[in-house]
């Protein structure tokens, strides 16, 4: 099956070989940009960027990514778009999907982009919804491939929040890879069952061990990639005392990285809450005492920490999406 003119929604909308297939060509094109070797593989398109929520890393990743590709991004934010509000995301998709040639959508409901790329005509890519974050998978897959050389076998822990985006699409992609895939997280914030049988399906098939647990110390033996993420995520600030009360015994910290395998490295998908230097997190330490969240400060700063590699390789990540769903390039059938 040929990329073109696909979207890309979900980690479910393609194949092993597939993903495969994105991660090496990400580091690919990350070579050329390294080079200045120019790579327009969409001169003279059109791109619509759609964010219902505000954005740093993926707005700069798709906006660089496609002016290195030779196309025109066109950002549209919260204020500028009606979808399902005074125009209905099917009529919204219809006439974005005239007038531009592929449509990134960050926001809320998974629906919202299913209706988009169902109407538009042209490929849709997921910058984030409530539910999957598919194309920072590519980035995160890419950064541990660049590092270890390879991804079969390997164990990722993931700690923290376990039922956010991120920790789905982590659990799915690590299984459709062949990554051991932990989640340590406390009970009540454990994946929905419906990624976990997704994430088993893929296992049969790649051989990927998929553990769920609220052990965290026993979680990380062995572990060659840590990966956590905030412990409050945008609209959920109001119950602070009681998120922080609940993961405490999450934190990513020096004590909990004693049994990590000699082959070891840290993942956040940032923003990440690791002193009391923005004023989100000067409001916690005022009101509940806490200057260190989901990862300590010498933690986030070690040399193992990729956090930094990994946020630039969102920009090369998407950069291979987008030229592969919609650059008519020549790729062979996986």
């Amino acid at each position: 099956m040929h990329f073109q003119g696909r979207s890309f929604l979900s980690i479910t909308d393609f194949s092993k070989a597939e993903i495969e297939y994105l991660i090496d060509f990400s580091i690919h094109l990350k070579k050329l940009k390294k080079n200045k070797i120019p790579h327009q593989y969409l001169k003279g398109q059109n791109i619509a960027l759609l964010f219902e929520k505000s954005s740093t890393r993926t707005r700069s990743a798709f906006t660089v990514a496609l002016n290195d590709l030779g196309a025109n991004p066109e950002f549209l934010g919260q204020n500028d778009i009606q979808l399902g509000n005074k125009e209905t995301t099917a009529d919204t998709a219809k006439i974005l999907g005239s007038m531009f040639d592929g449509i990134e959508y960050r926001g809320f409901s998974q629906g919202t982009i299913e209706t988009l790329a169902e109407h538009a005509g042209v490929p849709v890519w997921n910058g984030l919804t409530d539910e999957w974050h598919p194309t920072q998978m590519i980035g995160d897959f890419m950064t541990i491939k660049e590092h270890f050389g390879y991804l079969e076998g390997l164990k990722l822990v993931y700690i923290g929040d376990g039922r956010n985006n991120v920790a789905n699409s982590l659990l799915v992609t690590a299984s459709l890879l062949g990554v051991h895939i932990t989640i340590a997280a406390p009970e009540s914030l454990m994946p929905d069952e419906e990624y976990i049988e997704i994430a088993k399906s893929y296992a049969k098939e790649s051989g990927s061990e998929i553990v769920l647990t609220d052990e965290s110390d026993i979680a990380v033996k062995d572990a060659n990639i840590v990966y956590t993420d905030v412990w409050i995520s945008m609209g959920e600030e109001k119950d602070a005392e009681k998120r922080l009360e609940l993961l405490e015994d999450y934190q990513v910290n020096e004590a909990l990285l004693e049994n990590v395998d000699d082959n070891f490295i840290f993942m956040h998908c940032l923003p990440a809450f690791h002193n009391t230097e923005t004023s989100f997190s000067q409001k916690i330490k005022d009101k509940c005492g806490i200057t260190e969240m989901e990862v300590t400060e010498d933690v986030f700063n070690a040399p193992f920490a990729k956090q930094f590699q990994q946020g630039e390789n969102r920009m090369h990540s998407i950069k291979a999406i987008v030229a592969a769903t919609n650059g008519n390039l020549f790729i062979p059938e996986m």
